[in-house]
């Protein structure tokens, strides 16, 4: 029984047993039977009816990003009263618990080449992950080229086969688009970089586990929306409530063409091997497929970083 249908039974009008005595039996606060609750003021059924549209379309804003979003709608609340709201109307976020993954006890660590240095510019550092997506049957892998301070997602590609290719296309995209980064790192499939899980987890809880899709084709167009929306929209709060266009566009041009770049480029050379596999590569304009042949090399494993003659 609840803390509500518990209160409900105490009986204050004529009561055969005192109201304290009900309480201690009841487990509930004399206080909260006393006490009238206060009537939800206008300002505040303005903002839960705000909250609860934008809860619609994004379940996964939390108290932080709800205040932020409300600040862009001209109602400058703070997190505790979004909070007492959310509260109030039965809202709670959709986010991931914590040690979901642990590794294996056995797995060797790698060194981590970029210990030590200080990373506070944009395209000082780029790095590079590929994460499952899954689909009402099967699922697909995704790359991402992510500028290590802005957060800006640069380039992405989708491929059913876990292969060297669509990563070099989603980098040669990001170098064509953006110039070229003084670093570019990737993970040995040991440690793995903060940033680019945390988008793996925003990702997949506000997109891809919301809908199942069911072509390869839907799966591009949903992850590309919600990309853009990241890009464009998503406030974040290491980054000042800005975005990573912003956060981008504060030090260098954001355009599709060639932005300012460092002189001097480190390049991750990707392994490949003799062996070849078919992956699909879906047309940007078409729901169609066309087979290619790829080098297998593993993304992560065996990857070196080194200095490339500028």
């Amino acid at each position: 029984m609840s803390r509500a249908e518990r209160r409900a039974l105490v009986e204050r009008e004529a009561p055969a047993l005192p109201v304290s005595r009900q309480c201690r039996l009841l487990a509930v606060s004399r206080a909260s039977v006393y006490r009238r609750r206060a009537e939800i003021s206008e300002e505040d059924c303005t903002i839960m009816a705000l909250i609860d549209r934008q809860y619609l379309a994004r379940p996964y804003y939390g108290s932080r990003r709800m205040a932020a979003w409300l600040a862009t709608q001209g109602h400058v609340v703070n997190r505790k009263r979004v909070r007492r709201l959310m509260r109030l109307a039965g809202l709670v976020a959709i986010y991931q618990r914590p040690n979901t993954s642990k590794p294996a006890p056995a797995h060797k660590i790698y060194p981590y080449l970029l210990g030590g240095i200080s990373i506070e510019r944009v395209n000082q550092v780029w790095c590079a992950d590929v994460t499952y997506i899954p689909m009402a049957r099967g699922f697909l892998y995704l790359v991402v080229i992510m500028d290590w301070v802005s957060r800006a997602v640069l380039a992405w590609r989708l491929s059913n086969m876990l292969g060297a290719e669509f990563c070099v296309e989603a980098l040669e995209d990001a170098l064509s688009r953006y110039g070229r980064p003084e670093i570019f790192n990737t993970d040995q499939g040991s440690q793995f970089n903060i940033f680019v899980e945390r988008l793996w987890r925003s990702l997949k809880y506000e997109e891809v586990y919301l809908n199942a899709y069911a072509s390869v084709a839907e799966a591009k167009a949903g992850i590309g929306s919600w990309l853009g929306f990241y890009n464009e929209e998503r406030q974040h709060q290491s980054l000042g409530y800005r975005t990573p266009r912003q956060a981008y566009e504060a030090e260098c041009r954001w355009i599709c063409g060639r932005s300012a770049s460092p002189t001097g480029c480190a390049f991750a050379h990707i392994p490949t091997g003799t062996t070849t596999n078919h992956r699909i590569d879906v047309d940007e304009e078409k729901d169609r497929s066309d087979a290619m042949t790829v080098a297998p090399g593993a993304i992560g494993a065996g990857t070196e970083i080194s200095r490339a003659t500028p």
